[in-house]
């Protein structure tokens, strides 16, 4: 008799697992009471004098047992941890269950993906609610995991660049890591940066490189905001007053700073070829900046500026129009825009690159010196067969 009660615990409990893998964790405990039911009758059949009581009894102690044989399953399955490598897990917008399963599996393994699915169905968990990314670590526990995934509790993805030349290539680089596609970031900088006082030719003035903190599933226009807070909390207070000490709006300031940034890939003397630019400015000069003629012309990779690239007709090539262009030829990096806020005084209008390749520049106060500097420049590329 108490082997038979053994038994149909035992079997009870791995078909109620059974179900639970492949249609969640919904099984009731009246069916165990069934089945309980069906091996109290088969007794009672046997032996025929049992009184009802004691076959109720029965029926019961079959139930509990199969209840706590099932917990102990359960329980088995909520010390299971993540044994794998840490991994980011991403559920799409739409994804049923089956959809999240395989997102879980292809990162996790198909072994934790049935854990973490059992105990995310035992919880209550409805898929819309999964919606996001969530960075697993090594050791992460199976029913940690499950609850993240029923709260919606995703994991912030870091949002950064460098050295960005154009929109597209912006749009491209701050919506890497998100579910937001390049263009809908760049129909969200439409919708926000108007009211904000950026005309399309500012838009990569509205932000700063840097690394910042969004959700995977943040919109192009939560980005936008998010991204443009920080730039407008950045400029507050000391650095605007110094913008207008300069007689140039924060916008003009990034423009300056991103002519420097693409003259000179030197640190240490973008300060020097800021007040350059700064000096023409101020006496009403053309900057005449190489960096402008080549994003004027989208060439990016001449090494001698002159001949007709010189009569691009655009209002960025500033050996043709007076005064800064519309807007930043790239998107100026916090300390090269320090460099302009912070320019050391000097006279000099006129530089050409060192001719030893190093670099740097040498500046000149009169016309007739920066030729002699140019033309040992020319010397040395002609040498070398650049052109």
């Amino acid at each position: 008799m108490f082997f038979a009660v053994i038994l149909a615990v035992v079997r009870n409990a791995l078909v109620v697992r059974e179900v639970q893998l492949r249609f969640g964790f919904n099984v009731s405990i009246f069916y165990f009471c069934d089945m309980a039911n069906k091996v109290k009758t088969k007794k009672s059949g046997r032996r025929g004098g049992k009184s009802k009581k004691h076959r109720f009894g029965l029926g019961w102690l079959i139930a509990g047992l199969s209840v706590l044989a099932l917990a102990g399953v359960v329980a088995g399955f909520c010390i299971q941890s993540h044994r794998g490598d840490d991994a980011w897990v991403y559920v799409p917008k739409g994804s049923d269950a089956d959809a999240i399963h395989d997102s879980l599996a292809v990162k996790l393994g198909d072994a934790e993906a049935n854990r973490v699915m059992m105990l995310w169905r035992l919880q209550g968990g409805v898929a819309d609610k999964a919606h996001g990314a969530y960075f697993v670590r090594h050791g992460d526990l199976s029913i940690s995991t499950a609850r993240r995934l029923k709260t919606g509790r995703q994991s912030a993805v870091k949002v950064s660049w460098h050295d960005v030349r154009t929109f597209p290539e912006l749009c491209r680089a701050v919506t890497r890591n998100t579910e937001c596609s390049p263009e809908e970031f760049a129909a969200a900088c439409e919708r926000v940066l108007p009211g904000c006082g950026f005309n399309a030719n500012e838009w990569v003035a509205a932000f700063l490189p840097d690394s910042y903190e969004v959700y995977w599933t943040a919109s192009g226009d939560k980005i936008v905001e998010k991204l443009l807070a920080h730039r407008n909390e950045w400029w507050k207070g000391e650095r605007t007053a110094k913008a207008h000490a300069l007689g140039l709006t924060p916008v003009e300031v990034a423009t300056v700073a991103s002519i420097t940034e693409e003259e000179t890939a030197r640190g240490d003397e973008r300060g020097k070829v800021a007040r350059l630019y700064l000096n023409r400015l101020k006496r009403g000069m053309k900057l005449q900046a190489d960096p402008t003629v080549k994003f004027a012309a989208q060439r990016f990779d001449l090494r001698r500026i002159g001949g007709d690239v010189l009569k691009t007709d655009s209002p960025y090539n500033t050996y043709r129009v007076n005064g800064l262009p519309p807007g930043p030829i790239r998107v100026a990096s916090k300390a090269a825009i320090e460099d302009v806020l912070n320019a050391p005084e000097h006279t000099y209008l006129y530089m050409c690159a060192k001719s030893d390749f190093s670099g740097y520049h040498d500046f000149a106060e009169d016309y007739a010196t920066h030729m002699s500097n140019a033309r040992r420049y020319q010397a040395e590329l002609n040498k070398r067969n650049i052109h």
